[in-house]
């Protein structure tokens, strides 16, 4: 290899891009995150100007604009990310949120899935399918997810709450009951499960009575 010709001078270039990139969009998130809207969205579109393939800052923006409101917009933004980057999970579920807020069920259904297709581990999607699946009627799939949320992360309270909700509206008493059990095991003092058990427990005790009359 000829050393003499080796672009030194464009590789240290590009290094310092990235790095400014990445004092940008921290900046930004960190901004968002204080609910200073205003810079958040100015580092954003800065981060975007310096590397305009990254999906990040359209995301960012995307979400900004779900919280003032501006749903067009959002959901603009939210389309740009999945421009440069086709299998962006978060502009995916920030389309869903999007839809949701306009109560277009069926299209935040679909971009959820979409969103838990490629990133399981997903909370707010995986919490957003499930309001929305309770919204349309239709648990078949979220309790699936919910199912593989949890075998990665079997002490997360608040999708073992939401997986015995639906074993329970399915009639899946036993497993409505096991998830309960492990939750309050976890939680001794989530008032909202222990009712549900109470729930749980009488619609078995009915259901045996039935099967023995």
């Amino acid at each position: 290899m000829d050393m003499d010709n080796w672009p030194f001078e464009e590789l240290e270039a590009e290094e310092v891009v990235d790095q400014h990139y990445d004092v940008l969009k921290e900046l930004a998130d960190c901004h968002a995150a204080l609910g200073d809207i205003h810079l958040a969205r100015e580092y954003y579109r800065r981060a975007m100007a310096l590397a305009p393939n990254e999906a990040a800052p359209h995301v960012g923006l995307g979400t900004i604009a779900i919280q003032t409101g501006r749903l067009e917009e959002a959901e603009a933004s939210f389309r740009a990310a999945l421009k440069t980057s086709p299998d962006c999970a978060e502009a995916y579920g920030g389309l869903a949120m999007a839809a949701q807020h306009r109560r277009d069920y069926d299209t935040a259904f679909e971009m959820y899935l979409r969103c838990l297709e490629l990133d399981a581990d997903n909370l707010v999607a995986l919490l957003g399918l499930f309001q929305t699946s309770c919204q349309m009627g239709s648990f078949a799939k979220i309790i699936h997810y919910l199912e593989l949320y949890l075998d990665k992360h079997p002490g997360d309270t608040s999708v073992l709450f939401c997986l015995a909700t639906l074993y329970a509206r399915q009639g899946r008493l036993t497993d409505a009951r096991e998830s309960l059990l492990a939750l309050l095991s976890l939680e001794p003092d989530k008032n909202e499960a222990a009712d549900l058990l109470e729930e749980v427990r009488l619609a078995s005790a009915a259901v045996t009575a039935g099967v023995d009359g």
